[in-house]
């Protein structure tokens, strides 16, 4: 059976199945993403939170890591790079795909902000793309 697009859980985190991304409703785009572990933030620190998670796609599809809409305004965090980009070869890769969500304090008071393992952070939405006629070869 050929996967076609998905989530898995990284080796450090096999067993806690609770950090795979679930869709809020029937109808959600996006499936939510937690963190792995339980992060302070400290006023504009910019924290590299784990996801516990890799994924799987298509080879014309990725994954686009979003901020949720509720992040800014109730939790004072951002997404840092407005959208994380996960290709397709990442899964693969050297740190066995284990996805990273790059994410600062941005709630203009001088207090830290704490994520509990299991908490939602982003969005991540699956999109297909297509190549230039340039580059319809493997690279």
């Amino acid at each position: 059976m050929t996967k076609n697009r998905g989530f898995e859980l990284v080796s450090k985190y096999e067993g806690h199945s609770y950090l795979l991304p679930e869709r809020a409703t029937a109808h959600s785009a996006g499936y939510d993403l937690k963190s792995a572990e339980t992060i302070e933030i400290q006023p504009n620190e910019i924290k590299l939170i784990p996801t516990g998670i890799k994924s799987y796609m298509r080879d014309n599809e990725v994954l686009f890591l979003m901020d949720r809409s509720s992040n800014p305004r109730k939790k004072g965090i951002v997404l840092i790079n407005s959208v994380g980009v996960i290709d397709s070869d990442y899964y693969n890769s050297d740190n066995e795909g284990h996805m990273f969500v790059k994410l600062t304090n941005d709630s203009n008071e001088d207090k830290s902000l704490s994520l509990t393992a299991g908490q939602g952070m982003v969005q991540g939405i699956f999109f297909e793309f297509g190549r230039s006629e340039e580059h319809t070869s493997e690279l």
